[in-house]
């Protein structure tokens, strides 16, 4: 070969090695048509291009999940902290009986259960379920949005430890990866363990065994096939399927678990009958919130109302409350002592007399303490919201405040000369209009004080005497915070002009206050006692009597044990 050649020579090596695999493409049989060799081509060439990409996601995404402390997988949701207005922390809510188990603790009918219900396949997949995955995701371009998750007790685990619930592919694929590091840093009887610790169950209850403590008062060792089944059903709809809530639709929810499970093999036909036939030991309600409180169980059924409506099922929430703990603890403890002149220190039970106290900021509706009786453990029925007793003499100041506001005369001492200026349907109109839902005697026994009201109503009524005619709602919780600080709830106080200011403010300078800014009412059948005290901007409705109506005694004996009540909460 001359040298003059050799040039050309290399550049047509070089042009063979480049494109060698094109014309491996090309050297197809001559039977192939060329549409076929073309898709073969195009194929090839994608294919590659595809699988690049795939592999640079991966990477991308394996990069992201590396931020992510995987020992947090084995830690129990903190416990909810509710704190005060001035940011005090007055107690702590959910958690209380939060424990860690071990995979031994838990029955293999509860691992059985949950594989059915959850995750067939998860002692032999890597933590992502493909075929599941692929179905779910055709379903979802159908559907043309996030209907299927296909999610594995591994996938599942991740986005509780985590809170990745935005639905999007972004967050899909992240899970993902985090979810193969799960599985190659611990074993599957780990996993399972970490998912029951960790999962939300309803009613405040982060893992099986506070579940197991919280429904059924004992260990989760402890329960039967049912009640596993029951625990195991509730997790997908852990709000609308409470037991405590909800019996029915946690019964059905068993009962799709236990068909399940003989589907899969793991329980027979009749197992399934003695399963069914099997009770239910709920706790009693009278147990059920043991060590808690009147103003605590308050927060805990508002919170619960606000969560409904959102996807947080983690702990580690900070409640912020408009009460004042200070206030608070004064008021639990003057109730929960014996009031001189109506009891001695030996009477207790539900035939005890009973008290309630309920204070309000006047100019926004906050509460500031709340008392629904003595004492909780004895009787958790919540007075302040539930028991409707007549006003008796205690609705005179809301009866001149209605004359006035229509150009009529109070007439002190006589409320039914007053009450006729009005009318008995404009009293009533202008009593809801105050917040007083009734029910209303459709006679001027109406202007005497029959009209039956709760102590939280009589507070909101008298908090709007006092705020110039401006009615607020009261709540409890003014915001929610969760565990990174970030603002998911925010209570804004609401306000609505119901009577002219200076109608309010005629009304209440027309009462007989005392020097500390307070005043008595007793009924006429001494069956009821009401206390009235406005100060500054603040306003406290006291209540006293027997939950089944009787006579508490001499109308000096019940003043001089109000007047002490008031003194001893005061600061």
């Amino acid at each position: 070969m001359s040298s003059e050649d050799q040039p050309s020579t290399i550049i047509s090596m070089t042009w063979k090695s480049v494109n060698q695999t094109s014309n491996l493409a090309r050297r197809m049989p001559h039977w192939v048509p060329p549409w076929v060799a073309g898709l073969l081509r195009w194929l090839l060439k994608w294919g590659m291009v595809a699988l690049v990409l795939w592999v640079a996601v991966g990477l991308f995404y394996f990069y992201l999940s590396l931020k992510y402390d995987l020992t947090e997988v084995s830690k129990i949701p903190e416990r909810s902290v509710i704190l005060d207005r001035h940011g005090e922390e007055f107690a702590t809510i959910h958690g209380e009986r939060r424990k860690l188990i071990t995979r031994s603790e838990v029955p293999d009918v509860m691992v059985l259960a949950l594989r059915a219900r959850e995750d067939l396949k998860f002692p032999d997949h890597t933590g992502i379920d493909i075929k599941g995955l692929v179905r779910a995701t055709l379903r979802n371009i159908r559907d043309m949005s996030y209907t299927q998750g296909a999610s594995t007790l591994t996938m599942q685990l991740t986005r509780n430890s985590y809170e990745l619930r935005a639905k999007s592919v972004h967050r899909k694929l992240l899970e993902m990866a985090i979810t193969l590091r799960i599985e190659g840093r611990y074993t599957k009887d780990e996993i399972l363990t970490h998912y029951l610790n960790r999962i939300y169950f309803g009613a405040g209850c982060h893992g099986v065994e506070e579940a197991a403590q919280t429904y059924f008062g004992q260990s989760v060792a402890e329960l039967n096939t049912g009640e596993c089944a029951l625990l195991v059903g509730i997790i997908r709809g852990p709000h609308l399927f409470s037991p405590f809530r909800n019996r029915e639709g946690a019964m059905q929810q068993r009962d799709e678990v236990l068909t399940r499970m003989v589907q899969c093999g793991f329980l027979s036909e009749q197992g399934e009958e003695s399963a069914r036939a099997e009770p239910i030991r709920l706790v009693s309600p009278d147990d059920r919130h043991r060590g808690s409180s009147y103003v605590k169980e308050s927060i805990r059924r508002q919170l619960q109302v606000i969560l409904d409506g959102r996807d947080i099922r983690d702990g580690g929430l900070t409640i912020h409350t408009t009460l004042d703990a200070g206030l608070q603890r004064r008021c639990d403890k003057v109730m929960g002592a014996p009031i001189p002149g109506l009891e001695k220190a030996g009477d207790a039970g539900r035939g005890k007399v009973q008290g309630v106290v309920v204070s309000m900021d006047a100019q926004t509706g906050g509460i500031l303490s709340l008392g629904g009786g003595r004492k909780f453990s004895e009787s958790p029925y919540n007075r302040a919201y539930l028991a409707r007793r007549d006003l008796g003499p205690a609705f005179v100041p809301f009866l001149d405040a209605m004359a006035l506001e229509r150009g009529k005369v109070c007439i002190s001492g006589h409320p039914v000369q007053t009450g006729r200026q009005l009318g008995v349907d404009e009293t009533i109109r202008l009593s809801r209009r105050l917040g007083f839902t009734g029910p209303f005697a459709d006679s001027e026994d109406l202007y005497r004080g029959t009209l039956a009201a709760s102590p939280v109503e009589l507070a909101v009524a008298t908090a709007a005497l006092a705020a110039d005619g401006n009615k607020s709602e009261p709540y409890l919780i003014s915001r929610i915070t969760d565990a990174a600080g970030r603002v998911f709830y925010d209570r804004r106080p609401t306000r609505s002009q119901v009577m002219m200011k200076e109608s309010a403010r005629e009304a209440l300078a027309a009462t007989d206050w005392r020097d500390d800014g307070s005043w008595i009412a007793t009924t006429h059948s001494r069956h009821d006692a009401w206390a009235l005290v406005v100060k500054e901007s603040r306003v406290m409705v006291i209540w006293m009597g027997h939950d089944q109506p009787r006579v508490m005694g001499s109308r000096p004996v019940i003043k001089r044990a109000m007047q002490d009540v008031i003194n001893r909460i005061q600061p």
